[in-house]
């Protein structure tokens, strides 16, 4: 069944600030069921990879613990930034949506929320849960084995829905709409994304033939409106981007850590003050609410 939406605009406001109300249509088609049943299984084989190439679990470091503990708004880093949005979620419900092998199920359950961490994969949970174990977290943990294209958890359940990296794995318009039912009003979801937005980057990508062994056949940096699509029930938070393509280079190329901390802190001055650079941003960080009563949190 397809769907044509209006939507909103999530990448042409300034980076960190709410985003106007700019509208575009965007076709988004749910997929068939024998698709997505091959669609998951395709993933599940993927993260059995995953899980292979996963080294011994070890206690989550105090160093991590604190780096992620209250990031600064103008951290140049994508993941702090979006543990800064997640903000102060001490006795809140958090679905770790996506979980794989847990590193952000324990950070969360160190900020004291109450946890639901699922993934498709029981290989990967199973990684996730000795990681908890190790940890022992102040907060509670739940481990769900199950479908994002079908939660099982009832309505309006979670406070905040976390996704690092899940939803390039997706059907959006049937996550979008698990992820609205989930939601109590006012809740929030945050996610940090690949984007491919450049029409030059898309084009020699193809070229290069190094691929991933545990990539699976569906996943997919993200279009801009993909995005706008998934977002058009919610309304628009706060949303930055990050990862010019100088940075991944320095990454690729093993440079020293000095080296690399100065190309992520060129990369958002850059990103910030010259707009057009943004459509070689390769991730996306962005937060969404879902109308109700709670107050939107500000930087």
């Amino acid at each position: 069944m397809a769907k044509t939406l209006l939507v909103r605009i999530l990448l042409t406001a300034a980076p960190g600030t709410p985003v106007d109300a700019r509208m575009r249509k965007v076709d988004m088609t749910m997929i068939d069921q024998p698709s997505l049943a091959r669609w998951e299984e395709a993933e599940v084989v993927r993260s059995r990879v995953q899980a292979r190439m996963t080294h011994k679990v070890r206690p989550t470091g105090k160093r991590v613990l604190e780096r992620y503990a209250a990031p600064s708004a103008d951290t140049p880093y994508a993941l702090e930034y979006a543990y800064h949005l997640i903000g102060d979620v001490r006795n809140q419900t958090v679905l770790d949506y996506g979980c794989g092998d847990g590193p952000d199920t324990a950070l969360l359950a160190a900020r004291g929320a109450h946890v639901v961490a699922l993934d498709l994969s029981p290989d990967l949970l199973d990684i996730a849960q000795q990681r908890i174990a190790v940890d022992a977290p102040a907060g509670t943990v739940q481990f769900l084995c199950g479908s994002a294209h079908a939660l099982p958890l009832p309505d309006a359940s979670v406070d905040v829905v976390f996704g690092h990296a899940v939803l390039h794995h997706l059907d959006l318009a049937l996550s979008a709409a698990e992820v609205f039912r989930v939601l109590r009003p006012g809740g929030r979801a945050i996610f940090k994304e690949p984007l491919r937005e450049s029409r030059l980057i898309r084009a020699v990508r193809p070229l290069i033939p190094y691929r991933q062994p545990d990539i699976s056949p569906f996943e997919r940096p993200l279009r801009r409106a993909e995005i706008e699509g998934f977002s058009a029930r919610f309304v628009p938070g706060r949303a930055r981007l990050f990862g010019l393509p100088f940075v991944r280079a320095a990454e690729l190329l093993r440079t020293r850590k000095t080296i690399q901390d100065r190309s992520y802190a060129l990369d958002a001055r850059l990103i910030a003050r010259y707009p057009a650079l943004r459509t070689y941003a390769s991730l996306i960080v962005f937060e969404l609410h879902k109308a109700g009563t709670a107050t939107p949190r500000t930087c």
